[in-house]
C-alpha cells in the first residue's frame, strides 16, 4: 500500500495560499519584515515573518470571533487542501485530521490574560479555553470537513507538523483511515515569545536588514527568524485516490520518528543521522536515491552545522535547501511546509533555493542550492527537529 499526496493548502508569510507561496519561494522572495507595532519597540529583536491581513479575508465573522489566530490559519489551509484534493466525497467515518502545533493558542491566552488584569473577569471571552487549547486547530478542521476517524494534535515543538504527517501515514497504513488532512499551524509572534527566544540567543538580531536575517548555512548566520502560518496536506491510500480520479502530486514513501534523550535544547547529530537512515529504510530507498534534502536548517550557527554533519553521515555530500531563509521558522508548521515544498518540487522538477547563503560556512558538509534549480528529482527527504530531542524525517517520491 502506498500513501499518496493529493492536496495542498498553505497560509504563509509569502502567500495566502499554496500556489502563491510556491511562486514566491521559486522567485526567492523573503517574507521577513520589521515589526513596527508599539509592543515591539522595547524588544531586542524587532523582526519576524508574519502573515498579511489579506490572507484572513476568507474567514467568517464567527471564525474571527471564536478562533485563535493559529486555528484560523489551520482552517484556511485545511479548506484549501480539501478543495485542491477535489473536495472528496469520502466516507466521513474514514476521514481523519492530524494538525500539530508547538505552542497552540498563545495569542488568545496573552490577550485574555491582559483583559482579565486590566478590565476584570467579566470581560474575559467565553471562548478563551477553546481558543487557547492545543487541539483547537485539529478540532475545528475536523468539523469543517466532517472527519470522524480521529482529530489528533501532536505537540513535539518544531517537529509537530512533520509528526502529524507521519501519524497520518501510520493511520492509513494501519487501515484506520482512507484519507487524512495533516500538517501544522503556528501563530506566536508575540512580545513574550520574541523576548524569551532572544534571551536564549536563538534569534537573529539583524533588525536593520530583516530580509537578510534568515541565512541558513551562511557564514554570517546569527540565529533564526520567528515566523507564523500553516501547511496542510491531504494524504490518502493510492487506490482510494485513483478511484476518485484525482491527480497524485507525490507519494509519502517513508517516515521515521526518534527522540534524542539527550538535552532539552541541544540536538544529537548522530541520532539525527539515524532518523534519516530509518526513514530511508522505511521507504526502501538508498542514500543515492535522494535527489535533495529540505533541511530543518533554521539559520543558527550550531544547529545548521550539526544538521549538515548528520545529513552527510546519513546520505553523503548531497544537495540541500532551506526555505526558512524566506519564510522564517514556522515552528510546528515548518515541517509540514517543508513536505509541501518537497512534493511540489518533485512534481514540477524545480527546487527553491536558500536565499542569503551568499558565502557558505566552510564547515557545512552539504551542497546548498542557492537559487531555484531545475532538474530530474525522483525522491526527496524532509527533516524537522524540535526542542526536547524530537526528530522526524519524511521521504517523498515523485508520482
Amino acid at each position: 500500500m502506498r500513501v499518496a499526496i493529493t492536496g495542498f493548502g498553505a497560509v504563509t508569510p509569502v502567500g495566502g495560499d499554496a500556489a502563491s507561496t510556491w511562486a514566491a519561494l521559486l522567485d526567492g522572495r523573503s517574507g521577513v519584515t520589521e515589526l513596527d507595532e508599539p509592543w515591539a519597540e522595547q524588544l531586542p529583536v524587532r523582526l519576524a515573518a508574519t502573515v498579511g491581513a489579506e490572507a484572513l479575508a476568507g474567514l467568517t465573522v464567527r471564525e474571527q470571533r471564536r478562533m485563535d489566530r493559529v486555528e484560523q490559519f489551520a482552517i484556511l489551509a485545511g479548506r484549501e487542501a480539501w478543495r485542491h484534493a477535489g473536495s472528496p466525497e469520502a466516507d466521513r467515518d474514514r476521514v481523519a485530521v492530524v494538525i500539530g502545533s508547538a505552542i497552540g493558542g498563545l495569542t488568545s491566552m496573552l490577550e485574555q490574560s491582559a483583559r482579565l488584569r486590566d478590565a476584570g473577569p467579566r470581560r474575559v471571552s467565553p471562548h478563551t479555553v477553546t481558543m487557547m487549547m492545543g487541539n483547537g486547530a485539529a478540532a475545528w478542521l475536523s468539523m469543517a470537513v466532517g472527519a470522524r476517524a480521529g482529530a489528533r494534535a501532536p505537540v513535539s515543538a518544531c517537529a509537530s507538523g512533520s509528526e502529524a504527517i507521519l501519524m497520518a501515514r501510520q493511520m492509513i497504513l494501519a487501515g484506520d483511515a482512507d484519507l487524512v488532512l495533516a500538517g501544522g499551524a503556528e501563530a506566536c509572534v508575540t512580545d513574550l515569545t520574541l523576548a524569551a527566544l532572544a534571551q536564549t540567543g536563538a534569534l537573529s538580531t539583524r533588525n536593520d536588514d530583516p530580509t537578510a536575517a534568515s541565512r541558513p548555512f551562511a557564514v554570517g548566520r546569527d540565529g533564526f527568524v520567528l515566523g507564523e502560518g500553516a501547511g496542510v496536506l491531504v494524504l490518502e491510500r493510492e487506490d482510494h485516490a485513483r478511484a476518485r480520479g484525482v491527480p497524485i502530486h507525490a507519494f509519502l514513501e517513508g517516515a521515521a520518528l526518534t527522540s534524542d534523550a539527550f538535552d532539552i535544547v541541544a540536538a544529537d547529530p548522530e541520532n539525527q543521522a539515524r532518523t534519516m537512515s530509518l526513514a530511508l529504510r522505511s521507504a526502501g530507498l538508498a542514500p543515492d536515491d535522494i535527489a535533495f534534502v529540505h533541511a530543518h536548517a533554521t539559520s543558527t550557527p550550531l544547529g545548521d552545522a550539526n544538521e549538515s554533519r548528520a545529513i552527510a553521515a546519513a546520505l553523503g555530500r548531497t544537495t540541500v535547501t532551506s526555505t526558512k531563509s524566506m519564510v522564517g521558522h514556522l515552528l510546528g508548521a515548518s515541517g509540514a511546509l517543508g513536505a509541501m515544498v518537497a512534493a511540489q518540487a518533485l512534481r514540477d522538477g524545480r527546487v527553491p533555493g536558500t536565499i542569503n547563503a551568499d558565502e557558505l560556512d566552510p564547515e557545512i558538509e552539504v551542497d546548498v542550492i542557492r537559487s531555484t534549480r531545475e532538474g530530474d528529482f525522483p525522491a526527496a527527504l524532509v527533516n524537522a527537529f524540535g526542542f526536547g530531542g524530537h526528530n522526524v524525517s519524511l521521504v517523498l517520491t515523485r508520482a
